[in-house]
């Protein structure tokens, strides 16, 4: 191996890196985020649920969605509480990394 395919290589690497240390905390308040519609499936109204919400993600400290861009439905005697949102991260230059997010209270 030369010392220029160890470069590239290094360079690769870096960059790799650079990319998951911008998306991990991302992916780790995602999982807070499931984690809360979880908790707040247990309401009996919209309202109740948007609050539980809310209250999950003060002390969870999620900030990219809210108690409002949840949407709320019912399957017969179950509340189902349901999210999606988007997060993008300037890398360098023209060049973004754009993570999509969706999930509901019926996953485990």
């Amino acid at each position: 191996m030369s010392i220029w395919v160890l470069m590239f290589i290094a360079a690769v690497l870096v960059g790799v890196g650079a990319m998951v240390m911008q998306a991990f905390p991302s992916y780790v308040e995602y999982q807070a985020v499931r984690k809360a519609v979880l908790r707040a499936s247990s309401g009996s109204s919209v309202v109740e649920v948007r609050n539980l919400f809310d209250r999950s993600a003060q002390v969870d400290n999620i900030t990219s969605i809210t108690g409002k861009d949840l949407e709320v439905t019912k399957q017969g005697d179950r509340v189902v509480v349901s999210f999606a949102y988007t997060k993008e991260f300037q890398m360098f230059g023209p060049a973004w990394l754009l993570m999509k997010y969706a999930g509901n209270s019926n996953e485990k």
